[in-house]
């Protein structure tokens, strides 16, 4: 099959070739009328030549004094956003970005269609992918059409599915790894090519940075050694994004520094009960914070599935500590420590909460929080490590994402082209697109620094928005949060590099002084794994959160945690463990 593909992608360059050919000869005329428009078609093709020139021109010219200047030209910017010259833009990280642009212009004229989920903020901000002006100017600098089809809200499983039995498919789906079994399943399908044989050939860019990092190829292959996807792999390990914070003003009001210890934690809720702050820990909801691992972790008691300290797969709920972590938490929730809703609240409820003067601690991100406590309120935070039960121990979390992040892009089986479709995929991993997707047009929205690195400037529209649209909302609008791309994270998400925030030193703080080497790798499962884990795993997520909320409410004994180890066993926790560690060891094996 592999060889068809690629015996029918050099035949079509071949028929491209023939063509252009052809009409290199239609000047010969036979009558004046014919002449004439021979010579007005010529005239046009001297035109397109010369514009043709001055663009390749602009593209060689060297843009290096860009470099820290804050005032551009108007001729400056517009070599910026139209060619493909990058000598502008700097090697800021460890590995070089790789800038191999031989496949654009794109050398047909092609229009893929792609299969993209919206989500509320960036629905919010852009009616229509299909007019957002960070891929208006990919399509431009690619040549490559693009048209978007985007399910609707809400309803993106369901439509996905439809799609998939359908065998109606576009040319590329991203978010493809919502395909049941992953992005290998898809391919072992029938699905989503096999792109193992035409990575290197036709997507040069995407094949040299996930290679320039062990980490980076280790996470972008399947055990089998398949490359089946175009995924997010960031030029770093991310910082932690999750974590415990508190007002400054709490401290001040009670005296006391940033507890430690979980005891110390207590002491500074029941203190800051004192004075005021009715509920003083926002302890979690079904936003998804219930089992954070911010508490439960100083017990051992991790949320899922970690790594432990012998290097094997373990179920958190399932560890010694759970009954003492439980116990701990009950004491708590009669104590009155907890938001009263937090089993039941959702994301609007718990910020509505947290600018409330009941709230003292949050369990949350902090570039959410610079939001709405700095930002909008003019609370001031700080962050503390995950407590621990013994003074002195190290602060563990389980946050940690290998380098792969964003996005994951798959080409189907049903592609027609699928040279343009890798060529536009492997745009996202140039050093331009980085730029791009990343930080959006130059002028209007970025500059670069002296170094050569993209930043949002003071007066830009990521600053200064026409429409008044909060900075949570313009990470979608002006550029792409989450994409199959090189995901810049740290230098590009204005709610930690705006003038101001600190959320971006808490999450390194948080990052560098808490260890994360329990964090689960991500495997992969086979079909059949795929189909049992996941089965499986509903089960026991469904009677951990039901255990578990019911012995903190104290509307089951602390004993029950036994009927609900007992049970899990019943159920298949061995069974579920033994899974992830197969996956567990195939992927140290890779």
């Amino acid at each position: 099959m592999k060889k068809k593909l690629i015996g029918a992608l050099l035949a079509a360059s071949m028929v491209v070739t023939s063509l252009a050919g052809c009409g290199s000869q239609a000047t010969e005329t036979k009558d004046n009328g014919a002449t004439t428009e021979t010579v007005a078609e010529s005239s046009d093709n001297t035109e397109t030549k010369t514009e043709d020139t001055q663009s390749e021109a602009a593209a060689q010219e060297d843009l290096s004094s860009l470099k820290g200047n804050t005032a551009p030209t108007e001729d400056e910017i517009t070599k910026v956003n139209t060619t493909l010259n990058d000598s502008y833009l700097g090697d800021v990280f460890e590995k070089t970005i790789p800038n191999d642009y031989s496949a654009y212009p794109f050398k047909e004229d092609v229009t893929l269609d792609v299969w993209m989920p919206s989500n509320s903020i960036l629905a919010s901000v852009c009616n229509d992918i299909n007019d957002h002006r960070v891929f208006e100017q990919v399509e431009e600098l690619t040549g490559i059409k693009l048209n978007f089809i985007v399910p609707t809200l809400g309803e993106e499983a369901t439509e996905f599915n439809i799609m998939m039995a359908s065998g109606d498919l576009p040319d590329i789906i991203l978010d493809a790894g919502r395909y049941q079994g992953g992005v290998g399943a898809g391919v072992t399908d029938g699905a989503y090519l096999d792109l193992t044989d035409l990575i290197d050939e036709y997507m040069p860019n995407y094949s040299a940075w996930r290679n320039s990092d062990e980490e980076r190829r280790k996470t972008t292959v399947t055990d089998e050694g398949v490359i089946g996807g175009v995924f997010g792999i960031a030029p770093y390990n991310e910082w932690c994004w999750f974590g415990l914070l508190i007002k400054q003003e709490a401290l001040d009001a009670t005296g006391l520094p940033v507890p430690e210890t979980v005891d110390e934690l207590h002491d500074f809720l029941v203190a800051c009960k004192e004075k005021g702050y009715s509920q003083p820990l926002n302890y979690g909801s079904t936003y998804g914070q219930i089992f954070t691992g911010i508490i439960n972790g100083a017990y051992g008691v991790w949320d899922w599935m970690f790594v432990d300290d012998n290097g094997k797969a373990a179920w958190g709920p399932a560890q010694d500590g759970a009954k003492e972590y439980l116990a701990t938490m009950r004491q708590w929730y009669e104590e009155g420590l907890l938001n009263n809703d937090w089993v039941t609240a959702d994301f609007n409820q718990r910020m509505s909460e947290a600018v409330s003067s009941d709230c003292a601690v949050m369990m949350d991100s902090p570039d959410t929080m610079w939001g709405y406590w700095k930002e909008d309120n003019d609370i001031d935070f700080v962050a503390a490590l995950n407590p621990v039960l013994n003074k002195g121990d190290k602060s563990r979390q389980t946050y940690r994402n290998f380098k792969k992040t964003g996005g994951t892009a798959a080409v189907t089986t049903a592609c027609e082209n699928v040279e343009a479709a890798l060529a536009f995929l492997d745009f996202a991993y140039t050093k331009k697109g980085w730029e791009i997707y990343n930080y959006g047009s130059y002028g209007d929205v970025h500059l670069v620094d002296e170094n050569g690195l993209p930043y949002f400037s003071k007066d830009g529209l990521m600053y200064n928005d026409p429409e008044g649209q909060p900075l949570s909302n313009l990470i979608w609008k002006y550029r792409i949060h989450d994409f199959a791309d090189i995901r810049d994270e740290h230098n590009s998400n204005p709610l930690i590099t705006a003038e101001g925030s600190y959320s971006g030193d808490i999450r390194a703080y948080w990052t560098e002084n808490m260890d994360s080497s329990i964090t689960m790798p991500p495997v992969t499962f086979t079909a059949e794994e795929s189909s049992r884990e996941g089965e499986l795993g509903t089960i026991l997520s469904t009677m951990r959160n039901e255990y578990f909320t019911k012995i903190i409410m104290g509307q089951l004994d602390i004993d029950a945690y036994d009927e609900f180890l007992d049970n899990a066993k019943k159920q298949g926790l061995d069974e579920f463990v033994g899974l992830w560690q197969a996956a567990l060891d195939r992927y140290n094996a890779r």
